[in-house]
């Protein structure tokens, strides 16, 4: 996404204050003379080079998810692929630069700032004189009021998607010139910059036909450095050609295609020479690194990864065997599998040889993802909960486990309303707090979650069902739910992922229990384990995600609350105490049953391997098993001799040392145990969004809190879960905007009821919100002076972190292959790009040094 946005401009996140008094915050910047914004937290990385070090001509072919479904940004349907388009051939009157903050375009715009304040606001744009549309004509002030009409929102015939900014004029006139357009604000707007990019012609803008209809699948008037040439469904792709009557500098390619390519498809494509430039996730990236590795060994050298690389010598060899062995049927299906392999090998080593051509290139999106908490009803309506979770999570973990593998700063995210760079970024996380479990612990406390309350029966079953076995029809989608244990590798849970991606986090998943012990994602590890670092699943808002590749469940079993690893070696342990202090008559009575109990207690519970193998392991150095029948036996011998301590059904002899670092024992309240629906994707370009999901389970294990996962369908799990509000918990990613002030409000504005009665929530998933925050979006929206509306951008963050209805977590990786010969294209950041400049660089010429990311 990263520039692209979606439809006109992206907007942001989700809101909320406490109440003053109760969390303070802090001292905000402009108060510092070091600018809080900083630097942005990776450089991009395009591939520079000088105009002169370009060839003139080519066609580079870009990968874009779909073709766009119309051609006018200003509409509901229009997605990131409209926003190449419109960069490529309309005009922009600002730009991002590298730092994500707007500046003038001094193609179309020679000067613009605001002349008056009082009594009214007036922006005088100065055009530039050579700036004209591909028909001949001046680009002028009629342009400028037609779209201010389309987009006031006064008419309703026009379909447009916002009215944001343009519903603030009062009127559009000529200056002294044709060359001039004064702009008269009916009420303030510090967001001025933001309206008219893209402009379009007054062709377009001037009738709602011509709006609603007319710019859907052609412009025949552009003003750019490319011109639109064809829109082909047939063969998935755009056509943009060089715009003869472009008055910049040159455009260095004489074509750019916009071709569509799934993203699962993508690495296919880029061997047989298809695409040019495609963003990717971590195993597509993982696979052009490994054949630059391979580049020098030559041809035919054997690789050492890919579809035959498992296979060993001892394997070939019995594999032989069996294809010349005297049974048929075997050899048959054994000289089948070969060709299979062998097929699988040759494709493998021919795409590897035409990756050779191709190179990663690394940044940060312009956007982050973020973990929504739903306030609306449940334990999250109270903030006190809300906090609760907010600190139990370790941020710089989570950003590790996803940044670190790809060789990215891991660093979390600490705003709602900027990234790192951008003017209104502050870190203005101190309001809520940083990770700190006995304060997440009492905050709990004093909600009224105590640790071993009664729980109703009913509320137990009802809970073991799981969210999404009980509410989804069957068959309806993918969807499945499981229960997250107590961890037993907490913090160093860290140390292990950082080196491998979050390979290790998904494979551990293992231990978070499937509800029907089925769901391959969580208990194999075999894709998550392999690609859990990359692209996390797509969730920005306003670009659905693919199809998943679950199927739907049937005749599913009820999620079953299985003990964790640590909880279960603890009770062990205590039980064979007991055994010690004197129930060993007992034990040995039972003995003979010990096998079939195990294995019925085994069958019952879903136990993973590896909990068996540490039972297993503590039983023989300790002494007798403790499994079925004799377990109980000698849980009651223990309560009856012993005192018990904290957690109910664990009992020591007094002065015993508790075991280190164990989870904290469920909490409940009123009958009614603490148990939140963590909602995450299922399919395949989502690994690292559920290995974070998974990690976050753990993290909210150890102060009491469970979580039940349900894993749902890509394409329903923005609609039927986000949107509707159908979760606790939640993994999404929100853009950055350069305008806040403007584009964050509907995601924070409190939530109103409709006339139907109805919550209506704008872009508040999460449902929380304070009249509070939306007077500081209020006031930075009226206020003129830049400093003092980033002032106030920044205090509305800090109250929106203390509410903790949505807590930032890292800035999404961008990965882009490109090919090397490929100039000043690749992982934008947050830049604009520059079309004009992309280019294939001449032969023996070589691009400047990126900067480091």
């Amino acid at each position: 996404m990263s520039h692209d946005g979606v439809g006109p401009r992206a907007v942001m996140r989700s809101v909320a204050f406490l109440t003053a008094g109760v969390l303070a915050v802090p001292a905000l910047a402009g108060c510092s003379e070091k600018d809080p914004a900083g630097k942005p937290t990776a450089g991009q990385e395009i591939a520079p080079a000088e105009r002169g070090l370009i060839a003139d001509g080519g066609t580079l072919r870009w990968a874009v998810d779909a073709l766009p479904e119309t051609l006018n940004a200003f509409q509901a349907d229009a997605d990131a692929a409209t926003s190449k388009v419109a960069g490529a051939v309309l005009p922009s009157m600002y730009r991002l630069d590298a730092n994500g903050r707007p500046q003038r375009n001094p193609d179309y715009l020679e000067s613009a700032k605001v002349v008056d304040r009082e009594p009214r606001q007036v922006v005088l744009y100065k055009l530039n004189q050579q700036a004209v549309w591909s028909d001949g004509r001046e680009i002028g002030a009629a342009d400028f009021a037609a779209q201010w009409r389309a987009l006031s929102g006064k008419d309703t015939a026009y379909w447009t998607a916002r009215n944001a900014g343009y519903d603030r004029i009062e009127k559009i006139e000529r200056g002294a010139n044709d060359l001039e357009v004064r702009v008269t604000f009916s009420k303030p707007y510090a967001d001025w910059q933001s309206l008219f990019s893209p402009l379009y012609p007054k062709d377009v803008m001037g009738t709602p036909d011509a709006f609603n209809d007319g710019a859907r699948r052609k412009l025949k008037v552009t003003a750019g450095p490319f011109a639109l040439d064809t829109v082909d469904k047939e063969s998935g792709e755009v056509r943009l050609k060089r715009n003869p009557r472009w008055w910049g500098r040159p455009a260095k390619l004489s074509e750019l295609v916009l071709r569509a390519v799934p993203r699962d498809k993508r690495t296919a494509a880029l061997a047989d020479g298809k695409v040019d430039l495609a963003e990717i996730d971590s195993s597509e990236a993982h696979r052009i690194t490994l054949a630059a590795r391979d580049k020098g060994k030559g041809n035919g050298a054997p690789l050492a990864h890919g579809p035959g690389a498992a296979l060993t010598p001892g394997k070939s060899l019995r594999s032989w065997a069996i294809a010349h062995g005297s049974d048929e049927e075997a050899a048959d299906e054994e000289i089948l599998a070969r060709k299979k392999r062998g097929k699988a090998v040759a494709k493998y080593a021919d795409e590897q040889s035409s990756l050779r051509g191709f190179e990663v290139r690394k940044s940060l999106e312009p956007a982050f993802t973020q973990l929504a908490l739903n306030g609306q009803e449940g334990p999250l309506a109270d903030e006190r909960v809300r906090r609760a979770v907010a600190r139990a999570l370790d941020r710089e973990e989570l950003a590790r486990v996803v940044l670190r593998p790809l060789g990215l700063p891991a660093e979390p995210v600490g705003s709602h309303l900027a990234l790192s760079g951008q003017q209104a970024y502050a870190d203005n996380s101190g309001a809520l707090g940083g990770q700190d479990t006995k304060e997440a612990q009492a905050l709990l406390a004093d909600a009224g979650w105590v640790s071993g309350g009664p729980v109703k029966e009913g509320q137990k079953e009802k809970k073991a069902a799981g969210a999404g076995a009980s509410k989804e029809p069957a068959g309806s989608e993918a969807s499945e739910s499981s229960r997250t244990p107590a961890s037993s590798d907490s913090d160093s849970d860290s140390d292990a992922d950082e080196g491998s991606g979050s390979s290790e986090d998904s494979g551990s998943s293992s231990s978070s229990s499937s509800s029907d012990g089925s769901d391959s994602s969580t208990t194999s590890g075999s894709s998550d384990s392999s690609d859990s670092s990359g692209d996390d699943g797509t969730y920005i808002v306003g670009e659905d995600g693919k199809p998943g590749d679950n199927k739907p469940g049937e005749n599913r079993a009820p999620s079953l609350l299985v003990p964790a690893p640590l909880a279960e070696l603890q009770r062990v342990a205590l039980l064979d105490q007991a055994y010690v202090l004197g129930v060993h008559g007992r034990a040995e009575k039972a003995k003979t049953a010990k096998t079939a109990k195990t294995a019925k207690a085994g069958k019952k519970q879903r136990i993973g391997k590896k909990q068996q193998a540490e039972t297993e392991k503590q039983q023989k150095k300790d002494g007798p098993g403790t499994s079925g029948k004799v377990e109980k036996n000698l849980a009651h011998e223990g309560r009856s001799q012993f005192q018990h301590g904290g957690a109910p059904g664990a009992y020591a002899p007094k002065g015993t040392a508790a075991p280190g670092r164990a989870a904290a024992g469920p909490l409940a309240k009123n009958g009614k145990p603490l148990t939140l629906r963590f909602v995450l994707p299922s399919g395949p370009g989502s690994q690292s969004l559920r290995a974070v999901g998974e990690r976050i389970a753990r993290m909210l294990e150890r102060i009491g809190i469970r979580t039940e996962i349900s894993k749902v369908a890509d394409e329903s799990y923005f609609k039927d879960h986000i949107a509707s509000g159908q979760y606790d918990l939640a993994l999404y990613s929100w853009p950055a905007s350069a305008f806040p002030a403007t584009d964050a409000r509907p995601i924070y504005s409190k939530p109103v009821p409709a006339a139907d009665g109805s919550l209506n929530v704008e872009q508040n998933y999460t449902r929380v919100g304070t009249d509070q925050v939306d007077q500081l979006f209020d006031q930075a929206i009226a206020e003129l002076d830049p400093g003092e509306s980033r002032s106030l951008v920044r205090k509305a963050d800090a109250r929106i972190w203390a509410a903790a209805g949505s807590i930032p977590l890292y800035q999404r990786p961008q990965l882009t292959a490109a090919r090397t010969n490929l100039a000043n294209a690749g992982a934008f950041g947050f830049q604009t790009p520059l079309y004009e400049d992309m280019g294939f660089l001449k032969k023996g010429a070589k691009p400047q040094v990126s900067p480091s990311s």
